[in-house]
């Protein structure tokens, strides 16, 4: 997790520093400030909560959240990693939601910071404890470059569920290819 917040302030510091930074120019056009992977998601703008009625919400956070609520879904019903789950299943099946609840508000506040937000905070579990059975007793079991690759897949999924365009996903799956050296653990 360090080293994800390292390389993710780094990347938020150069791009503040040129957005920020006046251009030296002759002419003086005005800069065009490239807009953040959360930007591009929605950004700021608030817009009505379905899960939460007369609440607003987001948009980009708001397409986060809809993107890892499909992913659990379809994590979920995947025999190659539902079973690191247990806990939730079991909590979900069961009817208990808090679980699913709390790892969605967890995982969307983390895309959130990931991809730009200013609005929110990542509290939860660095990836390294996250992902260790020993320091996180609802994981089960530590995960290989294949459960990595199948979660990308399922991620995929989720994200194509909620019509988000291929350059997009790939935008987004560069930055979990980057969380592998953390998660994968065995």
């Amino acid at each position: 997790m360090k080293k994800l917040l390292f390389v993710l302030s780094t990347a938020v510091l150069c791009f503040l520093s040129a957005a920020v930074m006046p251009a030296c120019k002759e002419d003086d056009e005005p800069m065009v400030v490239e807009p953040t992977l959360y930007d591009t998601l929605g950004g700021t703008a608030l817009v009505a909560d379905p899960a939460n009625p007369g609440k607003m919400i987001e948009k980009g956070r708001l397409g986060i959240r809809s993107v890892v609520d499909s992913t659990i879904f379809v994590i979920a019903g995947d025999s190659r990693i539902n079973g690191f789950f247990e806990v939730l299943l079991g909590e979900v099946t069961s009817g208990n939601l808090s679980g699913f609840q709390t790892l969605s508000n967890s995982l969307t506040d983390f895309f959130c910071v990931a991809t730009g937000a200013k609005n929110f905070t990542y509290s939860g579990m660095n990836m390294v404890d996250a992902h260790n059975p020993a320091k996180n007793g609802r994981m089960k079991g530590k995960s290989n470059n294949a459960h990595f690759d199948a979660f990308i897949d399922d991620l995929v999924k989720g994200a194509k569920q909620n019509g988000l365009p291929d350059n997009i996903i790939g935008q987004v799956g560069a930055l979990v290819e980057t969380l592998r050296p953390q998660v994968v653990q065995q």
